[in-house]
């Protein structure tokens, strides 16, 4: 999987808003902060906006802040609101994929795929990130020392 800039400065840009709490945060400072380009992130946030996962106001006293619980903003969200689905495959989501012959099982492996993207991504939420609290199934995940091995 390619996790893009979008989608990077996307997700630390909400978790800074999660941290920040009901506080409205410019996008000046959120690039600051996190040592993303302002005008890029200036264009997520817009994305994010229109996702309905921030909402803004401009002036002295505005900023950006989050639109709904942080808890409620799983990393899949945020992801699908920059990118689009998850998996695909040919630009098709996994399921609308045909093989013939041998290749037909390669479907089930592109749906597995999806399967684990999403058992990960689903099961993080902004808040977790934000709080540190990660789930405890991540720990596991990284404690397999086939997780940090470059291949």
């Amino acid at each position: 999987m390619h996790i893009t800039a979008k989608v990077d400065y996307a997700v630390r840009a909400l978790v800074e808003l999660a941290a920040a709490g009901d506080a409205p945060v410019k996008a000046d400072e959120l690039a600051r902060s996190q040592t993303v380009p302002h005008k890029f992130l200036e264009s997520v946030l817009g994305e994010l906006r229109r996702a309905g996962m921030v909402q803004s106001r401009r002036g002295r006293d505005g900023g950006y802040w989050l639109a709904r619980p942080a808890a409620e903003i799983a990393v899949a969200d945020v992801i699908r609101a920059m990118e689009g689905p998850l998996a695909s495959v040919r630009g098709q989501r996994p399921e609308e994929v045909h093989y013939d012959g041998p290749a037909a099982p390669l479907l089930d492996v592109w749906i597995a795929v999806r399967v684990n993207l999403r058992a990960v991504l689903e099961g993080v939420s902004v808040a977790d990130i934000a709080t540190g609290a990660l789930p405890g199934f991540i720990a596991e995940l990284n404690a397999d020392p086939q997780a940090w091995r470059r291949r």
